[in-house]
């Protein structure tokens, strides 16, 4: 497929999870993760967090979330986005599903601790410090591909 192709797809699992896998044809599996990700939204609150954050009240958008269900959030959210841009053609290099995969990871760190981590009394919350989580966790996921890569190649000479 084309790169225009793989970055629609992208960006439509960015915008919802599932709607990658829709574009791709895969209507069932489409299905499964607009669902997955309605229950995890509703159960977690998710929404409910998310306005008080775009104004700035984090402390009463950490009140209102519900953890035990908002962290499953980012794993189901980047292997949406992963999978639908695998089915598109894209990741077709070795390793690179491992970008994704750190970003699920350190985003559900970001989860966890965004009731607790402060910058100098600055609180990101529930919405922004799992955002920015998911971003150093992708680029810790791409400095690992990288190494990776260098070290296999490496080893075969």
């Amino acid at each position: 497929m084309s790169k225009d192709r793989k970055l629609e797809v992208l960006l439509w699992s960015i915008a919802l999870p599932g709607f990658g896998q829709f574009l791709n044809g895969k209507l069932f599996k489409g299905t499964v993760l607009i669902l997955l990700e309605f229950i995890v939204n509703v159960k977690s609150r998710l929404n409910y967090a998310i306005i008080p954050s775009f104004h700035g009240d984090i402390h009463a958008a950490i009140a209102s979330v519900e953890y035990q269900w908002l962290m499953f959030y980012p794993c189901i959210y980047l292997f949406a986005i992963w999978d639908a841009y695998r089915d598109a053609g894209g990741g077709e290099e070795p390793y690179a599903f491992i970008p994704f995969v750190f970003s699920a990871y350190i985003g559900t760190i970001g989860v966890v601790y965004s009731s607790t981590f402060n910058i100098y009394g600055l609180y990101l919350g529930v919405i922004w410090l799992p955002i920015i989580f998911l971003i150093v966790g992708f680029l810790i996921g791409k400095g690992i591909r990288v190494f990776l890569l260098n070290w296999i190649k490496r080893n075969e000479r």
